[in-house]
Order: structure tokens, then sequence, then C-alpha cells
């Protein structure tokens, strides 16, 4: 697995400016990939990081890095439970809608679209997308924003910013661990 990958992918959730970042990985075989991700997880929890696999392709796995915490206090906005509960999450607390959401991703070969809450994405656009089934939005950032455009855009050029320095810093010798950020 490649860590300049995971770095290019998620350098916003490793600086903490994100709750989770989705990510397709190449794999040779499931073992030594999860083998790999139990590895990760010893270095990154200790900065409150837990990397899951979504997905399993035939040779790509679908990975999603994110701070547990931060994925509570997203998860516990009204208009979040709200989308969640619309889509058929029973239970809302944050470890059965993780539970739900791999059900989901694993079942179904579209992405539910709920799964914006899991990335950071404003409730409103995340209600935005469902409700217009991906069209008529204001702008296109690293999502579709049906909301907040300066504030959508603010955010984009912060996490491009963040991405672009982690990976210089990562090419310059910097290790993972330490690049991410523990956040107390």
């Amino acid at each position: 697995m490649s860590t300049e990958l995971l770095i290019r992918c998620c350098a916003p959730t490793l600086a903490g400016l994100k709750t989770g970042s989705m990510y397709a990985c190449p794999y040779d075989t499931r073992e030594t990939l999860l083998d790999e991700l139990r590895r990760l997880n010893r270095l990154l929890s200790p900065r409150g990081l837990r990397i899951l696999p979504l997905r399993f392709g035939p040779d790509r796995a679908l990975l999603y890095l994110f701070r547990p915490e931060d994925l509570a206090r997203d998860l516990q906005c009204p208009h979040a439970q709200k989308i969640l509960a619309e889509a058929g999450y029973e239970d809302l607390r944050p470890e059965k809608c993780m539970r739900c959401l791999i059900e989901r991703l694993q079942n179904r070969e579209d992405f539910p679209h709920e799964i914006g809450l899991f990335l950071s994405y404003p409730p409103e656009d995340v209600q935005g997308f469902i409700d217009n089934r991906a069209h008529n939005y204001k702008r296109i950032c690293a999502w579709k924003v049906y909301g907040d455009e300066e504030r959508a855009q603010r955010t984009f050029e912060q996490y491009k910013k963040c991405t672009e320095s982690y990976c210089r810093s990562y090419r310059a010798g910097r290790k993972l661990e330490e690049l991410a950020v523990a956040i107390s």
C-alpha cells in the first residue's frame, strides 16, 4: 500500500481539518492489505485516527481514514441525523452508522448519497445532492455545493493547500506519523 497515495488523498484528515477521507487503494491480496491496515492503525490510533476498508474489489479496496471523535460530533448534528434516519439508518450511534454505511457500500453498486456526512460535507449540501439527484448545484468544489458557496470554496482551498504542503513534506522525508496531527 502506498503511503504517498494515502497522504495525497487524506492530507486534510491527517491534519485534523476534515473528519474523514476515502480513497481507492490497489492491493495484491486481501490478507496483505488487512495486515497493512492493522499496522497503520497501530501507528495512527494514538493520533486519533483510524483506517478501515469499506469495500473490496478484485484488485482495489475503498479505504476510509477518519477521526472517530470528529465523526461522532458530526453525526450528532440534527440535520445529519435526519438525513441518516431518512436513508434507513435505524441506530444513529456512530459505530452503528459506520456498520450500516459499510453494509450499504458492500451491497450496492452505487454510493449511498449520505456518504458525504462521513466526509465532512455540510449536511445542507448532502441534502441538496439527495433532493436534486446531483443536479442544480451552485458550484463543484471537492463536492457539489447547494448551500454556502463561499464557505465551500474557502474549505476546498484550505484542503488543497494542505494536500500540497503534506505531499511536499512527505517527498522531503517526513514520515506519515510526523504528518498525522494528534488532536486533543
